[in-house]
């Protein structure tokens, strides 16, 4: 029987990185993007093409719980879950609206429960299942002028742990990555010069890259059973 695994944040960045790596270990593919429709498309074509693999995409608000729920709808079998989805907001906290922080929670905190709600029913009678959640450094130590992100990870690092606990009687194991500084889009924010001062602090001396994490995430997939509740701090010795 084919693996089939379920990525949110497929589109670009990491989650384009995982997806690849995934399909070059001939995973079906559930992908799951918000508004990048066309990106989406062309990495399914490719890795359709290139690993002979079945791609199935859905382009939508994954803080949404009716559109999870229409995402799982015809999954019978799921043998990872990688809840990659994320945003972030950079900026005085008091500046901060409620909108904009409840964005961020639902988003980076919210998804990962209502994904891992659906995908644990077929995991419970499989009696295996990995849940990976893509965390952040900052959900360890916070980070001045991001209090929403930090918090939305510092949460899913704690739902990681918790929810690890539960399962691991069901074969059922749950980790997350916490991703120091990262060469994506998403760090685009800040400037040559706040990436370079940034820099200076990481004892690689660089930004990682999307490869990495995404090398990570398939070395966790294969990793044993009684590896689980574990956050697994990527980021170059920054922290």
């Amino acid at each position: 029987m084919k693996r089939t695994a379920f990525l949110t944040g497929a589109s670009r960045g990491i989650g384009r990185a995982i997806a690849i790596a995934l399909a070059k270990e001939g995973y079906d593919l559930y992908l799951v993007c918000h508004t990048q429709k066309e990106l989406l498309l062309s990495l399914m074509e490719a890795l359709e093409r290139e690993y002979q693999i079945s791609c199935t995409g859905f382009v939508g608000d994954i803080s949404d719980y009716q559109f999870v729920e229409q995402c799982f709808l015809n999954i019978k079998r799921l043998d990872v879950l990688i809840n990659n989805a994320g945003v972030s907001y950079v900026g005085l906290f008091q500046d901060m609206t409620p909108e904009e922080w409840k964005q961020i929670l639902d988003t980076n905190l919210s998804s990962a429960f209502y994904t891992s709600k659906l995908a644990v029913t077929n995991m419970i009678q499989q009696k295996s299942g990995k849940i990976i959640n893509i965390s952040s450094v900052w959900g360890n130590a916070g980070a001045s002028t991001e209090a929403a992100y930090s918090a939305s990870k510092g949460g899913l690092n704690s739902f990681t742990k918790a929810l690890a606990k539960e399962l691991a009687p069901s074969n059922i194991q749950v980790n997350a990555i916490a991703l120091g500084m990262m060469d994506t889009d998403m760090n685009n924010c800040f400037s040559m010069e706040e990436k370079a001062s940034i820099i200076e602090d990481i004892p690689a001396g660089r930004m990682g890259n999307p490869k990495e994490a995404a090398e990570l995430v398939i070395n966790l997939i294969k990793s044993p059973a009684y590896l689980t509740g574990q956050i697994i701090t990527l980021d170059g010795g920054w922290l």
